[in-house]
Formats: C-alpha cells, sequence, structure tokens
C-alpha cells in the first residue's frame, strides 16, 4: 500500500477522532447553558438539545477542518494559473452526500417525536378534552417508583383561564383562583388549559415545557415539578399588543407548604388584581394626544383569592 494513503488515512481518523471527542465535549456543555431543571421532564428536552448541539458540531467542525486541510495541503502555487484537473463527476459520492443528511433528518425527527410523545404535548390533532396516551412511557419524578405506582397517585388538578392578557389559576378543590400559579413539589400536576380568546402559549422555559392554547378547547396537560423555587410563566405566541405583559409567577414548594398557601389563600376576600396590560391600555386613553395604533380592549382584571 502506498505510504502516502497511509499517512492520508492515518490523518483522517485521528482528526475524525479528534473532532469526535471535541463536539460529544461541546454537547456535554450545553447541559449549562439553559435554566436549572425544575420538572420531571426537563431532561428529555436537554438531553435532545445536548444531542443536536454534539451533532451540529461535529459538522461545524468536520467540514471547517476539511476546509482547512484543503487550503493548507492543497493550495496552488504561486503564480499557477493552469487549469485544475477534469472531473466529469462522481456517483458513489453523491449517493453518499445525499444519503448521510437524509439519514440525519429522518434520526433528528424520530428522536424530536419520541421526546414529544414522552412529554405529552398536545399537537393541533388534540381538538377535545383529552389526556396523554396510556401506551406513552412519561417522566416521572422520582426513580425508585414504578410508572404504575405513581400514575396511580392523587393528581393536584388545576385549572388554568388565558385571556387578552392575563393568566387565572383555578383550584377547584379549594374554590381558590390566583394569578400565582402554586405547585407542589415532586407531586404529579394535571392543568386543565383554556382560551378565553385567541391562541395562546403555556411556556415555562425552566420546565422546558410549551403547550399551545386553543380557543374553545380544554387541553389537559400534565408534569412534575422537582424543584422548588419561584419560575416565570410567559405567553409564547403573539396574543396581541399587550402579550409581553402576560406573565406569571410559577411557585414550587413543598407539599407542606403548598397546603399552608391553600389554606392562606382560600381565607381571603376575592378583589381585583393587578393587570398591566389593562393599565396600560387606561392611561394611553386617557392621553390627550392620541399615539401608536388601535387595539383590542384587555379583559377586566380577573377576580382573584390571592394576586401575588
Amino acid at each position: 500500500m502506498n505510504i502516502r494513503l497511509i499517512l492520508n488515512l492515518l490523518t483522517l481518523m485521528t482528526g475524525g477522532l479528534v473532532i469526535t471527542i471535541m463536539s460529544i465535549f461541546i454537547g456535554k456543555q450545553a447541559y449549562f447553558w439553559l435554566p436549572p431543571q425544575a420538572a420531571a421532564e426537563s431532561h428529555l428536552m436537554d438531553d435532545l438539545f445536548s444531542f443536536l448541539v454534539t451533532l451540529g458540531a461535529f459538522i461545524f467542525l468536520g467540514v471547517t477542518s476539511f476546509i482547512l486541510y484543503s487550503v493548507i495541503f492543497h493550495r496552488a502555487k504561486n503564480y499557477d494559473l493552469s487549469d485544475g484537473p477534469h472531473i466529469e463527476g462522481n456517483i458513489t459520492l453523491e449517493v453518499v452526500w445525499t444519503a448521510i443528511p437524509i439519514m440525519l433528518v429522518l434520526w433528528i425527527a424520530s428522536y424530536s417525536y419520541q421526546v414529544y410523545e414522552q412529554m405529552g404535548i398536545q399537537g393541533p390533532s388534540h381538538l377535545l378534552h383529552l389526556h396523554n396516551p396510556l401506551p406513552i412511557k412519561l417522566a416521572y419524578a422520582e426513580e425508585k417508583k414504578t410508572p404504575t405506582e405513581t400514575v396511580n397517585q392523587p393528581l393536584e388538578k388545576i385549572d388554568v383561564l388565558a385571556k387578552q392578557w392575563a393568566w387565572v389559576f383555578h383550584y377547584p378543590e379549594k374554590d381558590i383562583t390566583s394569578t400565582e400559579l402554586h405547585l407542589p413539589s415532586d407531586r404529579r400536576v394535571r392543568l386543565a388549559l383554556q382560551s378565553e380568546d385567541v391562541l395562546h402559549g403555556f411556556y415555562i422555559p425552566a420546565f422546558r415545557l410549551k403547550q399551545d392554547i386553543v380557543p374553545g378547547k380544554t387541553i389537559d396537560f400534565e408534569f412534575t415539578p422537582i424543584r422548588p423555587g419561584k419560575y416565570s410563566l410567559t405567553d409564547s405566541q403573539y396574543s396581541g399588543t399587550y402579550f409581553a405583559t402576560m406573565q406569571a409567577n410559577v411557585i414550587v414548594e413543598s407539599p407542606e407548604q403548598y397546603h399552608e398557601w391553600l389554606e392562606k389563600a382560600v381565607s381571603h376576600i376575592p378583589t381585583p388584581a393587578k393587570n398591566q396590560a389593562a393599565t396600560e391600555y387606561a392611561e394611553s386613553r386617557n392621553q390627550s394626544v392620541k399615539t401608536g395604533w388601535e387595539t383590542v380592549k384587555p379583559a377586566a382584571p380577573p377576580i382573584v383569592n390571592f394576586s401575588g
């Protein structure tokens, strides 16, 4: 075998190994680019994100290394103005560089869809009051419990109403209404998501959860908070002029603290909650000089037991 060919193969194998190691390292760093995992389902999305970063880093480093190698070792000599070799084409090469991207896309699509189903995200085909399909293996907070044991646990049920521009949370067992979402840690939660007017998006970045809310439909959405703390809920869909103000605090606390909050909130007299959209709209209407575009009048501030 030609010594030059052997050296080229060794160079290629060494470069491939280095690029693979670097890509895996970069993919591992992707876990630190995201907020702390606050829900049992978070690791599914983080693993997918790390996989995509690893794959992207491998492709980027591979292409960049090949270009640099060609520039350094196969560049034309000074004052060489002659034509390059005449190449008709290579069917094998064209098949390979067409088949590899197709396989990668199918791999990514399959992996993404598995995560999509395991997290129980409801797509546009789920138009009625649906629950997560039983055959799907869901993520749970505690590994020591089997899926059957966790499913059989009592669910904390909360009604969520999205409207222009406010989040309203209703706890039916205590008949409490709040503009702040309180959740017990390490307990399965089922939200009944509804929209009063337009399309909204329920999105908590720390939970890696995003669920579209379709007007006129109720979508059941389940997850398990695992990290006590204060998080942010935002509307991921553009729902009108004041959609940026449509945010709410999400408080994850121990089951004991959660029940203490319920007992405290139930004793509060319902009052109108502070609503930034309604306030800004009222201020704009009171201006002597009208500026900006006409907008939909915000819904009246919700009447709640607890406004945060």
